[in-house]
């Protein structure tokens, strides 16, 4: 839907947050941002409100076939529920606001808890592809950052903390739930490049020497405003492949989509794990 430029980033919020509530998205709990190849988990809402974010003021649907780009809403496991089926990636536009416009809409609308999930190159060497990892904390390698500019004092401070910004006591218990049903949950670093080219093995080597563990093309921007506005947040990464230069081949988006669809169950799971504890 247009967006009118000469609002101001709060007026385009909340009139975004007002549309979805007039359709019925009414005092959502938790918030789920679906990654790449994970759109699937949307399908898991019974009789679900789905908005397309093409009909939602000031926003836009990006242009990777696997992100659907849909708003979904719904009652799962008892709690109200919004889930953003795919994104709008900082290298669709190099617009940092329109990013992480979702995140700030969620956060108008009442959302308690973020679940971020993105689709990852495995850095760590002694880690495999297929793995789910808990983001425990993150490199901003974008060059940017969502807060740039004017605060927006409703949203949050100025000089907002990052230092616990993937809550801890959440991640402690999700590892030990899924613990319980034996699957095995890695906990590590994730580092933001912007893409949309995969990143080279130099760079992955780099992000190795700083201490990344996985290295993606999103997640930041969104886990930066949630925390802004004080919210708890879980960030989950499916490590889809190892990343650059760490097996002689190759990296395509095809690979990681394909991936995806393997380990689908194991992650619907660990979300649904994700939303009760």
């Amino acid at each position: 839907m247009k967006t009118d430029k000469k609002k101001t980033l709060e007026e385009k919020v909340r009139e975004s947050a007002v549309f979805l509530y007039s359709k019925g998205v009414l005092k959502p709990e938790i918030g789920i941002i679906l990654g790449s190849g994970l759109n699937d988990f949307a399908d898991r809402i019974k009789n679900p409100l789905i908005i397309s974010y093409n009909d939602v003021p000031n926003m836009e649907a990006g242009l990777v076939s696997d992100h659907r780009g849909q708003v979904v809403y719904g009652e799962y496991k008892g709690k109200k529920v919004i889930i953003m089926a795919g994104r709008f990636h900082y290298y669709e536009s190099h617009d940092m606001d329109k990013t992480a416009f979702p995140a700030r809409v969620m956060v108008s609308l009442g959302v308690k808890r973020f679940i971020i999930t993105n689709a990852a190159g495995c850095v760590n060497t002694d880690w495999n592809a297929g793995e789910l990892m808990l983001i425990s904390d993150h490199i901003n390698l974008s060059g940017n950052n969502p807060l740039i500019g004017k605060n927006h004092d409703k949203f949050g401070p100025r000089f907002p903390d990052m230092t616990y910004t993937y809550n801890k006591d959440l991640r402690e218990k999700l590892i030990a739930a899924a613990a319980a049903k034996g699957i095995k949950l890695r906990e590590g670093v994730y580092a933001m490049f912007t893409g949309p080219s995969f990143e080279t093995p130099a760079e992955i080597r780099f992000a190795r020497m700083i201490g990344a563990d996985a290295a993606g093309m999103s997640t930041v921007p969104e886990a930066i405003i949630a925390n802004h506005a004080g919210l708890e947040i879980i960030g989950i990464s499916f490590l889809s492949n190892m990343a650059a230069g760490v097996l002689d081949k190759p990296l395509t988006g095809a690979e990681v989509t394909e991936a995806a669809m393997r380990i689908k169950d194991t992650f619907a799971e660990v979300v649904d794990m994700a939303i009760d504890i």
